[in-house]
């Protein structure tokens, strides 16, 4: 439908001006955002190595960690090839460095102009291309086809709210869709969306980040900082924290009554550690930054983890975990890592980011569901005053997460390279 395509790269131009002010506006907090600002409309100053190139787009942190075992598994299978991670965000590339240094190409995916997209096509050549999750870019998928480049959308998602925004835009969306070689989705649900939006070569897989195993070191790691905390001391985390959370977070602090409770802060994004330092000094509470890498005095309430690439850790020290996104309408964060890791799980009413790994682990025994910030705290004390239901907690989160474990190589068997 050339029509729609044509209609939606006009609007795409006449948003140009607002795209290049958000970049700013990103940038005011996080500067590296002005970095490399040229990859973002299809310009590469570095030349391309001989080896054949498959590359994977993970937008941000999160589909980043997610397409580790993926990545492992291709250079398992495929040695000669070379391995391309395209980005959108700053941490994004951050976190691509951190988990395989210079075993892969990072850059970023320009915008999704056509002249943009067929310059990165035409640097790179890539033999073949996965995308990760919810990432539907016309223009894009459009010239690969052109180009013959086979095409897959891996670990795909689609939650009703991203599958009624889709849907306003049918003829569009149909049409991106087809230009697919195929869609490897992580749920029943999910395929059914992307079916029902008319995309064709949908295979059930799982999800991806059931596969992610702890980075090397990271559960000493968390050995170490429990012994700073004080190995007697009962730990809260709240992970993932989204804008608004800590605020209502705090407020419940004196609610818990649990002796000698020490709660960890981690936000999600890096750009908001300074902000929630802020709100901490605000509130009185007596905190600590991780980044100081101290031990924690006896009368420290709150460590703030003011760190990326250590999430692993964090779980690793704690006794139990809230994943944050959820009390506030952000659709969640990903608690599999957190179940990964063996520890009981709170999550909040808003999770149709994961909503089927969700209900999946409240089904198992694994994670309790709660309302708002006072259940929470009511459902964080009872726990932690109850070391028999962590255990059991802690032993469902192993068992829920080790039964959903194949998706790499389910995922691997669907596409064709």
């Amino acid at each position: 439908m050339i029509t729609a395509r044509l209609g939606y790269t006009l609007l795409l131009y006449a948003l140009l001006p607002r795209t290049l002010l958000h970049l700013l506006w990103r940038a005011r907090r996080q500067p590296e955002y002005l970095r490399h600002v040229s990859e973002r409309f299809g310009h590469y100053g570095f030349a391309v190595p001989a080896e054949p190139l498959i590359w994977i787009h993970a937008v941000s942190v999160g589909e980043t960690r997610a397409a580790e075992p993926l990545v492992q598994s291709l250079w398992r299978k495929h040695p000669r090839h070379r391995v391309l991670l395209t980005h959108m965000t700053p941490t994004g590339r951050e976190t691509s460095a951190a988990l395989f240094g210079g075993r892969v190409l990072s850059c970023y995916l320009p915008y999704d102009y056509p002249g943009a997209a067929a310059r990165f096509l035409d640097h790179f050549r890539p033999q073949i291309g996965l995308v990760m999750e919810t990432e539907i870019w016309p223009n894009l998928f459009h010239e690969c086809n052109v180009r013959k480049i086979p095409l897959y959308l891996v670990n795909a998602r689609l939650s009703e709210k991203s599958f009624a925004r889709y849907r306003r835009f049918a003829r569009l969306a149909r049409s991106t869709l087809r230009e697919l070689t195929g869609i490897a989705a992580q749920t029943r649900d999910d395929a059914r969306r992307f079916e029902a939006l008319g995309a064709e070569n949908v295979v059930i897989t799982g999800n991806l980040k059931f596969d992610v195993v702890s980075p090397a070191g990271q559960k000493e790691l968390g050995v170490k900082w429990r012994s700073q905390y004080g190995p007697a001391r009962p730990v809260l985390l709240a992970a993932s924290t989204r804008d608004g959370e800590e605020e209502i977070l705090l407020d419940q602090l004196d609610r818990i009554d649990v002796p000698s409770l020490l709660t960890v802060i981690v936000p999600r994004h890096p750009q908001r550690f300074d902000i929630v330092a802020s709100i901490l000094e605000r509130h009185g509470i007596r905190f600590q930054r991780r980044s100081a890498n101290e031990a924690i005095a006896p009368e420290t309430r709150v460590v703030l983890g003011d760190s990326m690439g250590e999430m692993f850790a964090y779980y690793a020290a704690c006794d139990i975990a809230f994943v944050g996104g959820s009390l506030l309408p952000f659709g969640g964060q990903n608690l599999i890592e957190a179940c990964a890791a063996g520890k009981p799980v709170l999550i909040g009413p808003h999770t149709y980011n994961f909503a089927e790994a969700t209900e999946l682990a409240i089904a198992a025994g694994a994670a309790v569901r709660v309302e708002d910030e006072r259940e929470l705290a009511r459902a964080a004390q009872v726990l932690l005053k109850d070391p028999n239901a962590l255990a059991r907690m802690a032993e469902a989160a192993t068992a829920f997460s080790t039964m959903h474990q194949g998706a790499t190589r389910r995922t691997i068997e669907a596409i064709r390279l």
